[in-house]
């Protein structure tokens, strides 16, 4: 497969501006997933590439948060014939909804699309073991954080890159003076 990075670009999902990461962070580049994950080639190829580092794990369910993680979360369910589902916010708290549930001692792989902090990643963990899972390993495509955080012992990434981002108040005047977007689930707070 070629560089992953080249897909992104060829794909559109690399986009360059001023962007507000999910972590609140600002930076001035921004993984759109959904953008390369649309091309079931390349869906299937990054599902394919988590399934076999975890091929050998005893796992019984994919979890992903809502909304980035749940096409690479479900697709890597379906290929490691897993069931699937996704913890979402409800009143700004992450939580099983639609009926999904886990049950005592269940093995939960979190799947998701983008990390720069993994705030949502760890909510998703916390959701994992209140309900009484065990939480197996994570995966991820992108780590923007270049492997420094570190959410689990077994912790995968297809892309694991230095991404610069930054504070609220450290964002430098270039930066500043663009236009600030926000492409992600969340909204920008006003």
């Amino acid at each position: 497969m070629a560089n992953y990075i080249e897909i992104f670009k060829q794909t559109g999902a690399l986009l360059e501006g001023h962007f507000i990461l999910t972590s609140g962070r600002h930076s001035p580049s921004y993984f759109q997933c959904a953008k390369v994950l649309q091309h079931p080639g390349y869906l299937s190829a990054f599902s394919q590439k988590i399934a076999d580092h975890f091929e050998e794990m005893d796992i019984d369910t994919v979890i992903s948060p809502a909304v980035g993680g749940i096409v690479i979360g479900t697709e890597v369910g379906r290929t490691m014939g897993k069931r699937t589902i996704f913890a979402e916010r409800e009143n700004g708290k992450m939580t099983l909804r639609r009926g999904f549930n886990i049950d005592l001692g269940e093995k939960v792989l979190v799947v998701e699309d983008v990390i720069t902090t993994g705030g949502s990643v760890k909510e998703v963990m916390d959701v994992v073991e209140a309900a009484g899972g065990i939480v197996v390993g994570v995966a991820v495509i992108v780590d923007r954080s270049n492997g420094k955080v570190l959410l689990h012992e077994n912790q995968f990434s297809l892309v694991p890159m230095e991404a610069i981002s930054y504070s609220e108040n450290e964002i430098p005047t270039e930066l500043a003076a663009i236009p600030v977007q926000k492409p992600g689930s969340r909204s920008l707070k006003k």
